[in-house]
């Protein structure tokens, strides 16, 4: 037992009642252990709960029932993004791109650029890319259907949402192999052995391709996305260069990781509940009820985290300011005040308020075009595809913040 800061006492992170600790910077804790046996724990007896100081980093709130994590995603006032939205960044003192890169941004600088990128993803300027997404997606599935084994990552997941992103950035086809390395690991690693300065370096080798790709299209620029934002100007000042090559590597990390999880997850899902594979197949379910439920079913993002500006009130907690308060997703979309036998895989679902791409000013930038991207993919198998085999459980992705399968052995027949 331990106090919080509030002086309210709950049960500590490795006070599992299956007697398996998780510890939530641990990213051993989702790999070994059941996430949602914690989750659903958590929400019926402490859903608001301090996980406690450890070796030298601050201790923080997780937030598990839906109706607050809803609540906090909207207090975008009282809970802050410019620190910083991913606890292990948080926990390491905040980010360096707070109040620069949108993702890290609060009011009014975040409305403003939030509008100059909403001009270059919205529905209405990305309807022209949904025909090549569609053939894009078409082609990656046609070319395994009836082959024999393969890897739904490799295969599948890995080319279609980096190569969309990097069409609309208008970046060379012979930079993206290192780019998609560079991306699998800035977010995650595949274990505990691999050295954490991989992932550093990762990041920042993405940082400096983007100054050299952003100083060129100020030189020269063009229709992309890039050109575009390098022309906005934000509280009547044009960007400088580093901001822009932090956002545009905010892009193709937001635009790639979650949609390659959630794709290889799709898959996944589908190959192991052959009922609701051929309800969709059959067409008993239209393919758009199905993207919300195999993202709600994934929910690829575990967590986004916020600062508390000032103190407050979430549930029952007395949250104090500067106090860290980690909002859970993958909780949040398996809450069954909110969804019907929530671990149930339904592609049918009616009601599925899910906040897999979070809510509120922050909402993903980039929903429509990943679920244009999901979408074209199960079109494919839908057309092409009788049968998913899966051939062998997928290993997860090591992270505190990426949820999913890093591969996928799978047949399509």
């Amino acid at each position: 037992m331990f106090s919080s800061p509030s002086g309210a006492v709950g049960d500590g992170p490795d006070d599992d009642a299956s007697g398996a600790a998780l510890d939530l910077t641990d990213p051993a804790a989702f790999v070994e252990h059941d996430p949602y046996a914690y989750w659903d724990r958590m929400r019926r007896a402490d859903p608001v709960r301090w996980h406690p100081p450890a070796d030298g980093r601050p201790g923080f709130w997780a937030v598990a029932r839906h109706r607050d994590v809803q609540a906090c995603y909207k207090d975008a006032a009282r809970l802050s993004s410019a620190r910083g939205t991913v606890l292990e960044v948080l926990l390491s003192g905040g980010d360096s791109a707070g109040g620069r890169m949108l993702a890290v941004m609060d009011r009014p600088r975040h409305r403003e650029l939030r509008q100059a990128m909403l001009r270059a993803f919205s529905p209405r300027v990305l309807g022209h890319v949904e025909q090549a997404v569609r053939q894009r997606a078409d082609a990656l599935v046609a070319a395994v259907v009836g082959t024999g084994e393969a890897d739904a990552a490799r295969d599948i997941a890995e080319h279609l949402p980096l190569n969309t992103v990097c069409d609309l950035l208008e970046l060379p086809v012979a930079d993206r192999p290192s780019l998609l390395g560079w991306n699998k690991r800035a977010l995650s690693s595949e274990s505990a052995e691999d050295d954490p300065f991989d992932a550093l370096e990762a990041r920042n080798e993405i940082l400096s391709y983007f100054v050299d790709v952003v100083r060129e299209r100020r030189r020269r620029p063009g229709e992309d996305v890039i050109s575009m934002l390098a022309g906005a100007r934000v509280e009547g000042e044009p960007m400088a260069e580093d901001d822009l090559a932090l956002n545009c590597y905010s892009l193709i990390l937001g635009g790639d990781e979650s949609t390659r999880v959630t794709t290889i997850g799709a898959l996944h899902a589908l190959g192991t509940h052959e009922e609701q594979w051929h309800r969709l197949r059959t067409g008993e379910v239209a393919v758009r009820p199905a993207v919300e439920e195999v993202l709600r079913w994934v929910t690829p993002a575990m967590h986004f985290a916020r600062t508390a500006t000032c103190d407050l009130r979430i549930g029952d907690a007395e949250v104090s300011a500067g106090d860290i308060v980690t909002l859970w997703n993958t909780s949040a979309n398996n809450d069954p005040e909110v969804f019907a036998r929530p671990r149930t895989f339904d592609v049918g679902r009616e009601h599925n308020p899910h906040l897999a791409l979070g809510h509120g000013p922050h909402f993903c930038l980039g929903a429509f075009l990943g679920r244009l991207e999901l979408s074209a993919v199960l079109d494919s198998l839908v057309r092409r595809v009788k049968r998913i085999e899966i051939l062998a459980e997928p290993p997860r992705v090591y992270s505190t913040f990426l949820f999913g399968h890093s591969a996928l052995r799978m047949r399509l027949d």
